[in-house]
């Protein structure tokens, strides 16, 4: 039979005992692919034998030259070349671009075995681009972002193709040697130690790895590779690890959680989107983790509050400053926390006095600090806005800091910003500001918020009910959001990009500074050009002159000392000429040398090389405290079998280095400076 729909009644939920509970909203969960209906409707047994997927693998037949249905091996590579090249199609239309964990991982294992399975049909050049494009044009009336994203979608296809197709062919002999030395040991199992090396080093998932020895009827030893995995991540967090004592006066309050014993349940009311000072009564005083009636001045604690107009550090936003002061005592707010979903910690220091549970107090938050803050989160969502403008709708926001200084974002894109962009970007948000449009919340449906358009974080979990912030009226940004925000945009006053730069593959990061930071930013540059301009000797509206004047002049004087450090080096050249040796029938002119610039080096060997005709040249000289080392060989001994790369590596690892390059010419480096000499003797006997 074929299984057209299923039904799964939700009705219970199940603790980590086993012990189950009548769910509040019990639901029917209802499984009816589109593709199995298409089929049954169709008459078909196979979802790939509908319209579906015809289409996209008529494209793989043509692709590959072999017809559907002929071979059973052919066909399953070809449905598997389908299917993935869909789904990559997908998941980057939504926002996955390719890593080494989560969904970017799931998407780099499709994007390579698609790739592996194509190379069985025939396929040696980079083609999943072209299914990618089948999939949006079949496709995209119906899911428009597949048409919205289409460059995007090329664009992270093709670079990951070629970069595995770079590494295939190396990591399938890989795993040739592998499997030749298991057969030897009559073992049939890869160690995991193999398979996290093909992983590691060449890119193969091991899901791949295993894939393509059970072919040749060998397994993959996973326990093996889950211990490699752990050495590995073990490195990583060495490498990350801080020394730090704690001790009350260091004890960093944001890892302070609610130990079980603690009573404190009372839920903290936010009331600090419109409200920066109000009066409250303390719920709850933790010191070290445990709960305290009273806390006396010096103590750092935790403080909870049942009303709070401070904000609590979430969402890239960073937690409120400020004071709770009380009839009795005055707290300093040196951070805002949230320890539970729903009760807020303020976590400082007692600097006068003393306070206790059920003290009525008034929380007072730190205005100045507070504006600035906002500032930035509403110039962040404008900056959102402008870079989707700039760059296009696969923009997604990947990460944020919103702090009272500046403001980083992190969003996916493929290429680095081109000085134009970033100017086009941030005249745009400056653009916004000076049109002071109101900035606005609304609470709403999620589903209802999405289809008007607002933009969700990739990664987060939202409730039926959402808050959306809005900038202008029509609106120009929408997003999803609960952090704090400007009135109106020209609160902001004026917005500057620090940097942009790379975070990771298709990761960018923008730093940007807005407010009184902005203005603290240019006062600082025009007080350094200043000094330039009193160092220089000139007026501050001539320091960009004078520079200009001054890297022409230093120019000017590296291109001569150049000149005649290249006419130097030919009247050495020349001078070689008369040190040629026949070594078995081959001209070997091996010396030491006085200019240690590769350039001229290379400049020097193909003077020699021009004049001799038929000549192997080793060149050497100290660079700094190290030896570098240049090779040729003419076009005539290079077909009699002799190589420059392999002199030079074995040459350079007399001095305890390295190098290598093509037959006709290579480089190299070594450590040891002292046996320079030693090294170029070597060449006779390499002949």
């Amino acid at each position: 039979f074929t299984e057209l729909w299923n039904l799964v009644f939700t009705q219970y939920n199940q603790d980590e005992a086993g012990n189950r509970t009548p769910l509040p909203k019990p639901n029917i969960d209802t499984g009816m692919g589109l593709e199995r209906l298409v089929a049954v409707m169709a008459g078909k047994t196979s979802v790939y034998d509908t319209d579906l997927f015809m289409p996209l693998l008529e494209r793989v037949s043509k692709l590959t030259g072999k017809k559907y249905g002929a071979n059973a091996d052919d066909d399953n590579a070809m449905r598997v070349v389908a299917e993935h090249g869909r789904a990559m199609a997908f998941l980057i239309a939504d926002g996955v671009i390719p890593s080494n964990d989560g969904r970017g991982y799931v998407l780099r294992r499709l994007l390579r075995r698609a790739a592996l399975f194509g190379r069985r049909l025939g396929l040696d050049k980079p083609f999943l681009s072209q299914l990618a494009e089948a999939t949006v044009k079949q496709m995209g009336a119906v899911y428009p972002e597949l048409k919205q994203r289409r460059e995007s979608i090329i664009k992270t296809i093709q670079p990951e193709e070629i970069r595995f197709d770079e590494t295939l062919k190396t990591g399938l002999e890989v795993i040739d040697s592998v499997l030749s030395k298991a057969a030897v040991k009559k073992a049939k199992k890869v160690s995991g130690k193999d398979a996290f090396r093909l992983y590691d080093t060449y890119g193969f998932p091991v899901e791949l790895t295993k894939e393509i020895v059970e072919k040749s009827g060998f397994s993959v030893d996973m326990d093996g590779f889950e211990r490699e995995m752990e050495k590995q991540r073990e490195r990583s967090r060495a490498k990350h690890k801080f020394d730090v004592v704690i001790t009350p006066s260091t004890l960093n309050l944001k890892t302070t959680t609610f130990p079980p014993t603690v009573s404190v349940t009372e839920r903290t009311e936010f009331v600090g989107y419109h409200n920066l000072e109000q009066k409250a009564r303390i719920a709850g005083l933790i010191v070290d983790g445990k709960e305290v009636d009273t806390v006396e001045a010096g103590q750092e604690a935790g403080l909870v509050l049942d009303t709070s107009p401070f904000y609590a550090e979430m969402g890239g936003q960073v937690g409120d400053t400020g004071e709770i002061v009380g009839q009795n005592g005055r707290f300093t707010v040196t951070d805002t926390v949230r320890v539970q979903p729903d009760i807020t910690m303020h976590q400082g220091k007692v600097v006068d006095g003393s306070l206790q549970v059920g003290e009525e107090v008034e929380a007072v938050v730190d205005i100045e600090r507070r504006m600035d803050i906002a500032r930035n989160h509403t110039a962040t969502h404008l900056l959102h806005s402008a870079l989707r403008e700039v760059l296009g709708e696969h923009i997604q926001q990947r990460g944020s800091l919103v702090a009272p200084e500046r403001l980083r974002f992190d969003f996916s894109h493929l290429a680095a910003m081109t000085p134009e962009e970033i100017k086009t970007v941030q005249r745009i948000v400056n653009e916004k500001i000076r049109q002071n449009l109101r900035v606005y919340d609304e609470e709403m449906n999620y589903k209802k918020a999405i289809d008007a358009g607002a933009i969700a974080l990739f990664d987060e979990k939202y409730g039926d009910v959402v808050r959306v912030m809005k900038i202008g009226e029509p609106v120009v940004s929408a997003e999803l959001c609960g952090g704090t925000h400007v009135a109106n945009t020209g609160e902001i006053g004026y917005f500057h990009i620090i940097s942009e730069g790379s975070i990771g593959a298709g990761l960018r990061r923008i730093e940007a500074v807005s407010g009184r930071e902005a203005e603290a930013f240019f006062e600082k540059r025009l007080a350094d050009l200043e000094k330039a301009a009193e160092y220089l000797d000139t007026e501050l509206d001539s320091v960009m002159d004078k520079a200009r004047s001054l890297v022409l002049e230093r120019d000017n004087e590296r291109k001569r000392a150049l000149s005649l450090e290249r006419e130097l080096a030919k009247k050495e050249a020349e001078s070689l000429l008369g040190r040629v040796e026949v070594v078995k029938g081959v001209n070997v002119l091996s010396a030491k040398v006085s200019t240690a610039n590769q350039p001229v080096l290379r400049e020097m060997a193909d003077f020699i090389r021009d004049k001799l005709k038929s000549v192997i040249v080793v060149l050497g000289a100290v660079s700094g405290d190290r030896p570098v080392f240049i090779a040729a060989v003419t076009p005539d001994l290079v077909k009699k079998g002799y190589n420059a790369g392999d002199i030079v590596k074995q040459i350079s690892k007399v001095t305890g280095g390295g190098g290598g390059g093509k037959a006709n010419f290579a480089q190299a480096g070594g450590r040891d400076k002292g046996k320079l000499d030693e090294a170029l003797r070597l060449v006779k006997d390499l002949i």
